[in-house]
């Protein structure tokens, strides 16, 4: 977590570096050179983590401009400057306000005062459950209506489509059907909450010379055709005969995605059942590329087949995934 620390007094400057010396992150003291306002703004757009040494009443009027939704805002946390308390004011959950509230208690003897229903109620905190699964939350506004039925002592249906280990916590119930309460998938579901793994290989073939345009309007094609949340994907590979498509690079590199290729002969290895082409074997010496490319780099399971769309080809694949419930206590 990037933080950024500022600090009133020299007291509080030394708890400052303190912290920041464990902890990691920028130190900075009010007024030389930014002032309050100017090093909150700066720090609620760089940092992913702001830390006030000081009191709470100058924290909450500094931040109060720039907060905006509790899945958007940085994680907040104000800590006197003697070090008695550690106070997370903002994104508590999906933050990490709350977590980064009881570091600074285990270096300096802070009481971490915490605040969230959940956790005060000991009730499973699906949000932050899904922050420790790397989990990415499609409709974060939909939390408060699980944390309310959890905390209501209704019980919580949740539905996966891959395998979760552990034991559900009180309250949740897992399911084998939708609707749910919650699902875990890649794709849009029947769910109040959907949580969606970062584990999607796109497998991508195409004609030589084509434009980022062209892959970007499949790929969006695509995306409409099967449901596929974009923040699933975590990669995109093919065949190495396109390692040095220019579209293609451009395309992954405007997306973050890293790209992977394997040879023909790689891809001929892998093993499953593949949508045949005699004009992709005949230029590429595979008979497919994208279902291929998708499982070989993804080293998981084909999610959808080949969909082809003006001369680009995207199919896609889950990488093996490891989900698990908390162990009794813990994320309340």
């Amino acid at each position: 977590m990037k933080l950024s620390f500022l600090a009133f007094t020299d007291r509080g400057l030394s708890l400052a570096n303190t912290l920041a010396k464990s902890l990691g992150g920028e130190v900075s003291r009010c007024k030389q050179p930014l002032s309050l306002s100017e090093w909150t703004k700066k720090a609620f757009a760089e940092a992913e983590g702001l830390v006030f040494v000081g009191a709470v009443g100058i924290a909450v009027r500094a931040i109060a401009p720039y907060v905006e939704k509790k899945w958007l805002d940085p994680a907040v946390v104000a800590v006197d400057e003697r070090g008695n308390f550690a106070i997370p004011l903002l994104s508590g959950h999906l933050g990490g306000a709350n977590d980064l509230a009881r570091k600074i208690g285990a270096i300096c003897g802070a009481t971490a005062v915490i605040t969230t229903a959940t956790d005060i109620n000991g009730v499973f905190a699906v949000d932050q459950w899904a922050k420790y699964q790397n989990l990415w939350v499609a409709n974060p506004e939909k939390i408060k209506v699980i944390s309310g039925k959890l905390l209501a002592n209704r019980t919580v249906s949740l539905f996966s489509r891959y395998p979760i280990l552990g034991t559900a916590p009180l309250g949740v119930s897992v399911i084998e059907n939708l609707p749910a309460d919650v699902a875990v998938s890649v794709k849009k579901e029947d769910a109040v909450l959907t949580l969606v793994p970062k584990a999607v290989i796109l497998g991508i073939g195409c004609r030589k010379d084509i434009s980022k345009e062209a892959i970007e309007q499949a790929f969006f094609a695509f995306v409409s055709e099967s449901g596929l949340y974009p923040e699933s994907i975590c990669g995109v590979g093919s065949i190495d005969l396109k390692k040095e498509e220019k579209g293609l690079l451009a395309f992954c590199s405007d997306h973050g995605w890293p790209f992977e290729t394997r040879s023909a002969e790689e891809l001929s290895r892998i093993e499953g059942d593949f949508t045949p082409s005699a004009f992709v074997s005949k230029v590429t010496g595979v008979d497919n590329v994208c279902e291929r490319s998708a499982v070989a780099v993804s080293k998981g399971t084909l999610w959808r087949r080949k969909f082809a769309f003006h001369g680009v080809t995207i199919a896609a694949a889950v990488k093996p995934l490891s989900i698990c419930f908390p162990e009794a206590g813990s994320l309340t």
